[in-house]
């Protein structure tokens, strides 16, 4: 096993021309022909194409290797335009590592058995390459929040009050008391700002959402940051700042995967801002117009949303939302008590990216909406404290990772974007 291995990419794209190499990884796809076995190699790096002739010492093993086995190649570079890459190894030798069964992947499969098999099927090119630019995603979040002077928190998992309210709330055993998963770190965020005033979290978020929607997951990734004396306007250019940030940085480092995914990357460095702005209130009458049964008031769902981010180009912002459309934190305004300080950034085809807004910061004001939304008072005492001691303006927002990768990478269903994807009907494996 030591032996002296280089990577498929590079000898894909290094000078390596009639230089003798060792690669390691799994066969990927495999053809032969009466004198020649062509084998598709695959590592963490690329693919590439291997030929193995009848009179070399390699064709034993070559014909007994399987798709799916793990081996160790050494041969002689040679360029091939034939051969994807334009790059092929002529193979002398073949040390078996692990000789795979009979692969239950093959061509033409159903999207339900993939699932069942999620834990193959991530061995998959594509779902390989988007995992590689989901990493890249959630690297790029990171990097702009701690530039930008953010502090990351850990919030709990185990939480004793509904965010976002008790119809979504997953229940979970704890030792002798019923909690619940979270749905969202805020509240406890709101906590940290009153000393670290600028905190984000990167942390799983659980919703027992019975939908079936390309768009929803039970279980996703949640960035959220918070933060001190904001105001909406800075919150809706904090969200174009990272959204076009982490756009523009995918198509700079993640060029290969995306052409290989047949992704436009202009498309992601020509996201400009700022974002076009439109009010609830505009949204509903072009709805309207657009032959949807939908009123003031009511609350706009996937079609709705889809269908009015047909009318940009790009990521826009809606705001001032009904209060009765948004949850319990949500501050209003003082000369219009009926409408929320509340904005969401809309998408192309998925329609909902983020929800945004500025937190109430009156103690008075905040008991009064938990009464309303029929909440137990008693179980956000803890919560209400902060308004008790030195309140401050402050915002934040929800970004889900697998929305924005769906959207990134022009993904049909949600579920690609996550390596184990938690839905109303799938938990396996």
């Amino acid at each position: 096993m030591s032996v002296d291995v280089t990577s498929i990419q590079q000898v894909l794209t290094g000078d390596l021309e009639a230089s003798h190499v060792h690669i390691r990884g799994w066969v990927y796809r495999k053809r032969e022909s009466k004198k020649t076995v062509f084998l598709w190699i695959r590592d963490a790096t690329g693919v590439i194409q291997s030929t193995i002739k009848d009179d070399t010492a390699a064709w034993k093993n070559a014909k007994k290797v399987t798709i799916e086995s793990s081996i160790i190649l050494s041969g002689t570079v040679r360029k091939d335009e034939r051969a994807p890459g334009g790059v092929e190894i002529s193979t002398d030798k073949i040390t078996i590592i692990g000789l795979a069964e009979s692969f239950p992947i093959s061509k033409d499969l159903s999207e339900p058995f993939l699932r069942d098999v999620r834990h193959l099927w991530l061995r998959s090119r594509k779902m390989s390459l988007i995992m590689r630019v989901r990493s890249e995603t959630l690297w790029l979040a990171h990097k702009f929040f701690r530039e930008r002077g953010y502090v990351e928190i850990s919030p709990p998992m185990f939480i004793t009050s509904a965010c976002e309210g008790g119809a979504t709330l997953f229940e979970a055993k704890y030792f002798d008391r019923e909690l619940y998963l979270t749905q969202s770190a805020q509240l406890y965020s709101e906590v940290l700002i009153y000393s670290l005033e600028k905190v984000y979290t990167c942390a799983p978020s659980f919703r027992a959402e019975k939908s079936r929607t390309i768009r929803h997951l039970c279980e996703y990734w949640h960035i959220e940051p918070e933060w001190a004396f904001g105001d909406l306007d800075d919150v809706m250019q904090v969200e174009e700042e990272l959204v076009s940030n982490i756009g523009k940085g995918i198509a700079n480092l993640c060029g290969r995967e995306l052409q290989e995914l047949g992704v436009d990357k202009d498309r992601l460095l020509n996201i400009s801002r700022p974002f076009p702005r439109i009010t609830y209130s505009d949204a509903i009458e072009t709805l309207t117009k657009k032959g949807f049964s939908i009123e003031w008031g009511d609350d706009m769902g996937y079609e709705e949303e889809k269908s009015l981010a047909e009318e940009f180009k790009g990521p826009f912002f809606v705001y001032d939302y009904p209060k009765k459309t948004k949850a319990f934190y949500c501050k209003t305004y003082r000369d219009r008590p009926e409408i929320a300080m509340s904005v969401d950034l809309m998408v192309q085809t998925i329609g909902e990216l983020t929800t945004v807004g500025a937190r109430e910061d009156d103690k008075d004001e905040l008991i009064k909406r938990i009464r309303e939304t029929g909440l137990n008072v008693e179980n956000y005492n803890w919560y209400i404290d902060m308004r008790r001691y030195g309140t401050v303006p402050h915002v934040g927002f929800g970004l889900g990772v697998e929305r924005l990768l769906m959207w990134m990478l022009n993904l049909e269903n949600i579920v690609d974007t996550i390596p184990f994807p938690r839905t109303l009907r799938r938990s396996y494996p």
